[in-house]
């Protein structure tokens, strides 16, 4: 089985890929335009950043228009973000206790979110539990004919 290799962002190229998420697919300039006015980094900053992103495989050429090179994501921000949090809980040994317990405390958790949480685990309880039987069918069925 191949792993698939992930792709570990810096806080800038986040910010540059945020951009690029937004427009979808771009030119280097116009990711350029997009970035916050105030601390906008100079064009050739985000132009080497864009081809560290290409080499990275987190964002890909897709066409040329004049001598303007037009790019789009590879990375979804859902990709990028899992792998954010991922590195996050490996840092609190894979718990997310201390992390919610955190969140809670400093407010930016609230009982909402935590009901939303449940609904999300009881649905994946049930995902899981159904696939859980589906395996275990499939097994009896081959057992049956000699399969297995």
């Amino acid at each position: 089985m191949t792993r698939k290799r992930t792709i570990k962002l810096t806080r800038f190229e986040i910010e540059i890929m945020d951009a690029l998420w937004d427009l979808s697919s771009a030119s280097i300039r116009e990711i350029h335009e997009k970035l916050p006015e105030k601390k906008r980094p100079a064009y050739t900053t985000v132009q080497t950043i864009i081809r560290r992103l290409e080499e990275k495989g987190a964002v890909r050429q897709t066409k040329q228009i004049g001598n303007a090179h037009i790019f789009e994501p590879a990375l979804t921000r859902e990709a990028a973000h899992r792998r954010l949090i991922d590195e996050l809980l490996d840092l609190f040994g894979g718990s997310a206790r201390p992390l919610m317990a955190h969140l809670a405390e400093a407010g930016k958790l609230s009982l909402e979110d935590v009901r939303e949480l449940e609904i999300m685990l009881a649905q994946k309880g049930i995902e899981e539990s159904s696939e859980g039987e589906s395996q275990s069918s499939k097994g009896a069925k081959a057992r049956r004919s000699g399969k297995a």
